[in-house]
């Protein structure tokens, strides 16, 4: 019955899975039609329940990582949507289906599933902002990083942080079977392993352990998020609902900012794409940086912590978990991206001039 980590499920397989967690939950109305929503992209699997009474389900289905873990996340996810509620962002985040007061979680064994409700969607975002909806995001993103703040107490810490994932990353990258685990040859490896060291080495030199840590959602593309225009000025808007938590953490608000630069930056949400850090210092991004901080102000080690950020971005999601997050194809290309160019580059990264948009 046990099934290896992080080996990709069929399509039929992530079906029964979902159907047989609708039949475990309880609900009395059937599944008329199940319809794939996944991105294509990642080893998860997301559906729409099309029910019989004419209303939608929308369903997550896994078998990548720990169940242990995903089952914390959506506690501290339906913590949030909760303890958001009776503010400007209690209809927000798509909240998880629960039974007894819990979010329900299905799991079999070797494979699990979430249900969401199905958020209202408005209008997306342009692929390439005007300076003035850069501005707005970044008011928007410090009005929600502050509602987030104001909660975080009332949220229980998570086992799985940034320190343990670089901790866990480094000893994986001195084992004699690393150049298996990550399909890298030994000096590629020595590469990762400097840049690991550095990290850790960042946030222990920070006191990051004593940093305020806060739910981040991590991944803002356009296709994750939606924005209720003002019908009175084409340049404003307000977020309005957000519907993808598979980068969900308790960490600083820093380690949201590099999707940030990207949405912010002249190039714009592409579906053909680099990690590159040219977008952190943008003077898009600028402009973002100095809206967000009229709201909600940044210190200037939380702004130079931006390159740790960064750094652990490329690490973690790229290195580490990119064999069983990414398709295959995709995984490749941004792996050797990130390992040939992306953290070389971390060497001369200069973020100082950033500090400007603070003062």
């Amino acid at each position: 019955m046990w099934q290896a980590r992080g080996v990709e499920a069929t399509d039929a397989r992530h079906r029964a899975v979902i159907e047989e967690a609708w039949r475990h939950y309880g609900d009395r109305r059937m599944i008329a039609r199940l319809d794939e929503l996944s991105a294509m992209v990642s080893t998860n699997r997301v559906y729409r329940l099309c029910l019989d009474d004419g209303s939608n389900v929308i369903a997550k289905s896994s078998n990548y990582g720990s169940f242990f873990l995903f089952a914390e996340d959506h506690d501290r996810l339906y913590r949030a949507t909760r303890l958001l509620q009776g503010g400007p962002y209690e209809h927000f985040m798509a909240a998880v289906l629960t039974a007894g007061g819990e979010p329900y979680l299905y799991y079999d064994g070797e494979m699990w599933a979430v249900f969401y409700e199905e958020v209202v969607q408005r209008d997306r975002l342009p692929k390439v902002l005007s300076d003035a909806q850069v501005a707005n995001l970044g008011r928007e993103l410090a009005k929600f990083h502050r509602a987030c703040a104001g909660i975080s107490r009332l949220i229980p810490p998570p086992s799985k942080t940034a320190k343990s994932d670089a901790v866990n990353l480094f000893e994986m990258l001195g084992s004699h079977n690393a150049g298996e685990q990550f399909g890298l040859e030994q000096s590629r490896l020595d590469l990762v392993r400097r840049h690991t060291h550095r990290f850790l080495m960042a946030l222990h030199e920070s006191g990051y352990d004593y940093w305020q840590k806060i739910p981040v959602l991590i991944d803002w593309n356009l296709g994750n998020f939606s924005v209720e225009p003002d019908p009175s000025d084409p340049g404003a808007f307000r977020l309005f609902s957000r519907w993808d938590y598979d980068w969900f953490r308790i960490e600083s608000r820093l380690l949201d900012f590099y999707f940030l630069s990207r949405v912010s930056s002249r190039t714009g949400d592409r579906s053909s794409f680099t990690y590159g850090s040219h977008t952190l210092l943008e003077p898009r991004f600028r402009h973002f940086l100095r809206s967000y901080h009229e709201v909600f102000p940044l210190a200037e080690h939380e702004v130079l912590f931006l390159k740790e950020a960064y750094r652990f971005f490329l690490l973690n999601y790229v290195v580490r978990e990119g064999r069983h997050f990414f398709r295959h194809d995709f995984w490749q290309h941004l792996l050797y991206d990130a390992v040939d160019v992306h953290l070389p580059s971390l060497d001369s990264l200069d973020l100082t001039p950033l500090l400007d948009e603070l003062r």
